[in-house]
């Protein structure tokens, strides 16, 4: 009976040694390495991803400048056409629509 007890253990702990080896063998394998994000991707009609980004970005930020413009002179209007103690809920809105145009803009000359 202790023969087998004893043949029990030593499998026991054969595969336990065994099992801290195993994952050793599998680090054997090269690291892989991440691609470094300053090269430059290019797109399939060979023009530089990043230009292409930064096109978009310059032409979003020109359209937000203008939705900007416009609706500065919007509430200038309102403004002028309201009495001195009167604000319109719309004028309001209007300025808060000019906060958030502003901060879109900011966010995208930051990146």
């Amino acid at each position: 009976m202790s023969g087998t007890r004893r043949t029990a253990i030593l499998s026991l702990l054969a595969s336990a040694v065994l099992a801290a080896q195993a994952p050793d063998q599998q680090t054997d394998r090269p690291p892989t390495i991440p691609p470094n994000p300053n090269d430059d991707v290019k797109l399939p009609n060979g023009k530089s991803q990043k230009d292409a980004l930064a096109k978009e970005e310059h032409k979003q930020a020109l359209k937000d400048a203008n939705d900007l413009i416009a609706v500065a002179q919007q509430l200038r209007d309102e403004l002028q056409k309201s009495g001195e103690h009167v604000i319109s809920v719309s004028s309001v809105k209007k300025t808060e629509e000019i906060e958030r145009l502003a901060r879109r803009i900011r966010g995208r000359l930051k990146d």
